[in-house]
């Protein structure tokens, strides 16, 4: 398994398994049935629910000597509600105790943007809170004590733009190590990754198969090209796109609770692209956002489009 260095020495695995969207009621199944494919890199989060699933699964493979925890690379992610300093390291706890274990390996600010305790998705304006109110360095500086204090041995963001990851970078005593963002052949932001590669944080792509999150097709996995290409190669579709991230550099998070359908993500780590089928796949670029946050840009509220994305690239939902 490919896997992408952290200045420390850590190696976090190209490919993980996602939980966005998994069910519940499916979830530590798929979480077993995974770990027991060969996955070592399970990206979670508070917001989606399922973190004592999570947890109900690794703490029986532990047991059953399936795997140990040295074994696994675990993110998190911080909630928008959780942004105020004395709210950080409870919500960690919160996550920690739901997945069983005493340390992530990475935790990430989940988006650029708070609201108030106990709202999990703001509706109104006024469970917004701007970032004038809760600063982004702010928070960031809750989550470096979190390192310091042995609960996470890394932190990041996720759905940062490059001028709020560079703003929050020079300022920061511990910087951000990874960034996760939205990407795939349609959006691949590439002068953001280029900067990430050069000043040493490590990228996750989510959404590698374009899923737009609307209850819409998963456009890129269906794109003509890519389904022709792929037959081209003799991989599935999604087999290419995971092993076209990957060949990127960045890693993958795709999700499914098909045992085949997880089998064959994971063989997509194995595959090399040349370098014409890269290339043919990075001239699909659109910039085209499909999960472009406009959920958090209320009527009256603090946020829009243009603020949250600081005018890097054009929302394509």
């Amino acid at each position: 398994m490919p896997a992408l260095p952290f200045a420390n020495g850590d190696a976090m695995p190209a490919l993980g398994l996602g939980s966005w969207r998994l069910p519940p009621e499916r979830t530590a199944a798929t979480v077993r049935t995974a770990l027991e494919l060969g996955y070592r890199h399970l990206d979670a989060a508070a917001i989606y629910g399922n973190e004592p699933q999570i947890g109900e699964a690794l703490r029986q493979a532990f047991a059953d000597g399936l795997v140990q925890r040295e074994q696994l690379w675990i993110t998190g992610k911080l909630w928008n509600d959780c942004h105020e300093p004395h709210e950080v390291r409870p919500a960690l706890e919160r996550t920690l105790a739901d997945l069983g274990l005493e340390q992530l390996d990475l935790y990430l600010m989940h988006w650029p943007l708070a609201q108030r305790r106990g709202v999990a998705m703001a509706s109104s304006p006024e469970q917004q809170l701007s970032l004038e109110q809760v600063p982004l360095a702010t928070t960031w500086t809750a989550m470096e004590a979190l390192v310091d204090q042995g609960l996470t041995r890394h932190i990041g963001v996720s759905n940062f733009s490059g001028a709020k990851l560079k703003d929050l970078s020079a300022g920061a005593r511990i910087r951000p190590e990874a960034l996760q963002i939205e990407r795939h052949p349609l959006l691949q932001q590439n002068e953001l990754i280029a900067w990430c590669r050069e000043h040493g944080v490590v990228v996750t792509g989510y959404g590698p198969l374009g899923s737009s999150g609307a209850n819409r097709p998963p456009l890129v996995l269906q794109h003509p090209q890519v389904v022709a290409l792929a037959a081209q190669r003799g991989l599935t579709p999604a087999q290419l796109l995971l092993a076209w991230g990957i060949g990127c550099g960045t890693a993958v998070i795709p999700k499914s609770v098909q045992p085949a359908r997880l089998a064959e993500n994971l063989a997509a780590a194995g595959e090399a692209l040349d370098g014409e089928l890269m290339a043919r796949l990075t001239a699909l670029d659109e910039g085209r956002r499909l999960i472009d946050g406009r959920i958090w840009c209320l009527e009256g509220g603090p946020y829009t489009l243009a603020s949250l994305w600081d005018g890097e690239l054009v929302p394509g939902g």
